[in-house]
């Protein structure tokens, strides 16, 4: 990780921008607002951020639009923001590909920690581990956040490589969803179960195009399993 991380914050609050920019300044995070709502990803293209801070209420445009903008172009990490009390702005937010979604009012100590774990999981979770991984004829590239097989390749997010590594990690065993939320985001009690849900689900659709979806087996109750095709060392 870099001495000073670069986060864009899309927030047209100006108070609660400049309390955002305060806080974060004690722990050596540069940052940067938007000065032309209309121009966000000029901006976001210019800047660069290795983390990127969305509120849902934005003039012009929402922050789903530039979600989905913003993913069009990179897998930066992003985390939601909002005052709307909707479930499904939550489950919105998870099937454009955020990482994480807080509502607000919030205290700025659980805006730290989720920040603090997605940087850890996006830029440090691969440190001494393989890049390439085996499974059922598919190589799975954690550093390019790829599967690939004969067939194709599909590109996963940051949350979704993760996912996947921690199954493959315990291939044939079951894997806790109270085990994947705390390695996905630290601590379970700032996330909600839904999210892994969306999460899952999302993975399973994009591996489907590859024939793999099956082999993620949810256990009722349990959790999850990444199974291998009986006919090949996986």
């Amino acid at each position: 990780m870099k001495t000073m991380v670069k986060i864009l914050v899309v927030e047209d609050d100006t108070t609660l921008f400049a309390e955002i920019e305060s806080r974060f300044a004690q722990w050596s995070y540069e940052v940067y607002g938007i000065n032309d709502f209309n121009k966000v990803m000029e901006e976001f293209t210019v800047l660069k951020p290795e983390l990127v801070i969305i509120d849902i209420q934005l003039p012009k445009f929402d922050g789903f639009h530039w979600c989905r903008m913003i993913r069009t172009h990179s897998n930066v990490p992003i985390i939601f923001l909002s005052s709307r009390d909707h479930p499904t702005d939550m489950v919105m937010s998870m099937q454009l590909g955020a990482d994480d979604y807080i509502q607000k009012p919030f205290h700025f100590e659980v805006l730290i920690a989720k920040v603090q774990a997605v940087l850890r999981r996006v830029y440090h979770y691969n440190t001494d581990q393989p890049v390439l991984k085996k499974w059922c004829g598919a190589t799975v590239d954690m550093e390019k956040n790829l599967v690939s097989t004969d067939e194709g390749s599909v590109e996963l997010t940051k949350n979704e490589i993760f996912i996947l590594k921690v199954l493959l990690d315990r291939k044939n065993s079951i894997v806790g969803r109270e085990e994947i939320i705390q390695k996905l985001w630290d601590d379970e009690k700032f996330v909600s179960d839904n999210t892994l849900t969306v999460n899952i689900n999302r993975l399973r659709k994009k591996l489907n195009t590859l024939q793999l979806g099956d082999f993620i087996e949810t256990k009722v109750g349990q959790g999850y399993i990444a199974k291998e095709k009986e006919d090949l060392s996986c």
